[in-house]
C-alpha cells in the first residue's frame, strides 16, 4: 500500500487516481500508524509550507515522516512536499522545515528568463 497524506490540502485525488492507474493501492491518510506501515509514502502538493508544517505538527506526522526516510524507505514529495524536506523556506517569511536535505529554498530573483512560479 502507498499512503498519500492527508495534511488538510493537496491534490489528494489526481495522486490516488494516478497511483490506481498504475496498478497500485493506495490510501489516503493523516494517521501516523497508517503512513508508518505503507511500503512508500506520497506528500502532494498545493499550499503554503507553514501552513503544511503546522498541520503536519497538528496530526504529529513530523517525526513519523523523519523516521520513515531515514529508513532508507521511498519517499515522493510533490511541489510543496519536497519543499519542505528542506532545512529551511524563505516561503512568505522564513520557516524551519522537515531538515532532511540539508538547504535553503529562496525565491528565484526577478527576472529570471524561465517558467516558474517564483519558488
Amino acid at each position: 500500500m502507498i499512503a498519500i497524506i492527508d495534511y488538510g490540502a493537496g491534490n489528494l485525488r489526481s495522486v490516488v487516481n494516478a497511483i490506481s492507474k498504475l496498478g497500485y493501492q493506495a490510501k489516503v491518510t493523516s494517521n501516523p500508524d497508517e503512513m508508518l506501515t505503507a511500503q512508500a509514502v506520497i506528500l502532494p502538493g498545493v499550499g503554503a509550507a507553514a501552513d503544511t508544517m503546522a498541520n503536519l505538527k497538528r496530526l504529529g506526522l513530523v517525526s513519523p515522516i523523519r523516521h520513515f526516510i531515514a529508513e532508507g524507505r521511498p519517499f515522493f514529495g510533490v511541489c510543496i512536499g519536497l519543499q519542505i524536506l528542506f532545512t529551511v523556506t524563505e516561503e512568505g517569511g522564513w520557516h524551519e522545515c522537515l531538515d532532511i536535505i540539508h538547504g535553503t529554498v529562496r525565491r528565484l530573483p526577478p527576472g529570471l528568463k524561465i517558467p516558474h512560479m517564483g519558488w
